[in-house]
């Protein structure tokens, strides 16, 4: 006989068990220091097992262009890390480092297991849902820190996703209100809440400057347009289907497209059916490159739905954008209990197009239209002040208020 078991109550049986073996294992670790507490004469007997200062946890290979920087200013300043990552492909376990260790430790629920006995003063992440799901703070961590991998609204996080953390750094005076509000709601404790900027923006802006140091002005190439979806049900593909690809085809523009990541695990069969139907041709191609930079580099135009991409074509290489309505459902995220509306949304219309179901057979004229008007440059400007601060700086101020928060839980505890 074979019995079922739903995801969601996995989950939950996960925790419960989780949470059993950690009251063992903690209840054991108390036994054996009041026996040696004991034995010694009653002295206290010094151990030479210490916290890792620094830990860095990231459930995906996709967030290195966030933590690489971060790693390289501890690796520059010669400061310890460990680095674990669920991605046994991660770029970071190729790097040769000194002072920072990189490991694989393991995907799911055993990454989770490891994390929740982690003996770290700190620990920087992307990953959201602390103490929520599978993920539970250790008794043994002193302090977390959530880190954004993108220039939007941390409220679109699914419900409680920021919740526990002890501190968010940010990028934008609203994600800030977003949280105090949220906090005041939920009758939170205050988080810290730092503006640092983004590390992986800055990067990519770097590795942009670099570049094109060395090109020279090319004559009129073909356009390139960029089909960069999200995945869910609210995602381009799950709306319209093969048809955008087809009337991006009869615009005679070279096409590119490029699903998320995440549509190839849990939309796989949609996403083979429309690679079955298009295939790549001289005109249209699927990219799949780890790192976006390239093809971000080499499209003229971008169009996409809710996904962060549209912040980093149109703030990081000041290029239109043609965003879709796709009627977005907040329901089951942070930004349902708040009154404002998502700083995406009523950014959006600003610095680009809005492509529906109404004009969607129009699309060549919204193309066109966007590549020959500059009255969205003003607006992009804008938007970079308001959720890309620090611009440049994200690194270091990252890494200066790890080591300055680390030093300042050593001398609360002595």
């Amino acid at each position: 006989m074979q019995f079922y078991i739903d995801p969601g109550t996995g989950s939950m049986l996960f925790t419960i068990l989780v949470g059993i073996l950690g009251a063992g294992i903690y209840a054991l670790r108390n036994v054996v220091m009041k026996a040696r507490f004991v034995l010694s004469g009653g002295k206290a007997e010094k151990t030479n097992k210490k916290n890792i200062p620094y830990a860095i946890f990231t459930d995906s290979k996709r967030y290195w262009n966030t933590f690489g920087p971060i790693c390289d200013e501890f690796e520059k300043r010669g400061e310890s890390i460990v680095y674990m990552t669920a991605s046994k492909d991660d770029p970071a376990l190729e790097r040769d480092y000194k002072h920072v260790k990189c490991e694989f430790i393991g995907e799911g629920n055993k990454a989770f297991a490891k994390l929740n006995m982690l003996q770290a003063d700190i620990v920087l992440s992307s990953t959201p849902g602390l103490d929520v799901y599978q993920w539970k703070r250790s008794k043994d961590v002193k302090w977390y820190v959530h880190v954004l991998h993108a220039a939007n609204d941390p409220a679109a996080y699914r419900m409680f996703g920021l919740d526990y953390y002890d501190a968010v750094l940010l990028s934008g005076d609203y994600q800030v209100k977003q949280q105090r509000d949220l906090e005041r709601i939920r009758n939170l404790k205050a988080k810290e809440l730092p503006l640092v900027g983004l590390t992986y923006m800055d990067e990519m802006y770097n590795r942009l400057k670099e570049s094109m140091k060395n090109e020279t002005k090319e004559d009129k190439h073909q356009i390139n347009v960029l089909l960069a979806p999200s995945w869910g049900s609210n995602s381009i593909f799950n709306r319209y289907g093969g048809k955008i690809i087809q009337l991006l085809l009869d615009t005679g523009y070279h096409v590119i497209v490029r699903p998320h990541p995440q549509s190839y695990v849990s939309e796989k069969k949609l996403l083979d059916g429309l690679m079955e139907q298009f295939p790549n041709s001289e005109q249209l191609e699927w990219n799949k490159d780890n790192d976006n930079f390239d093809v971000l580099k080499r499209s003229d135009i971008l169009i996409s739905d809710f996904s962060g991409v549209l912040f980093d074509f149109s703030l990081v290489f000041d290029k239109p954008i043609i965003y879709t309505d796709t009627d977005y459902d907040n329901s089951t995220n942070d930004m349902c209990w708040l009154d404002d509306e998502m700083w995406t949304f009523t950014t959006l219309p600003k610095i680009g197009q809005q492509l529906t179901k109404d004009n969607l057979e129009n699309v060549k004229t919204l193309i066109d239209s966007c590549l020959n008007d500059t009255k969205y440059e003003t607006a992009r400007e804008v938007a970079r002040q308001e959720t890309w601060a620090h611009r440049g700086e994200a690194t270091i101020r990252t890494v200066d208020y790890l080591i300055n928060k680390h030093a300042e839980l050593e001398k609360n505890e002595g």
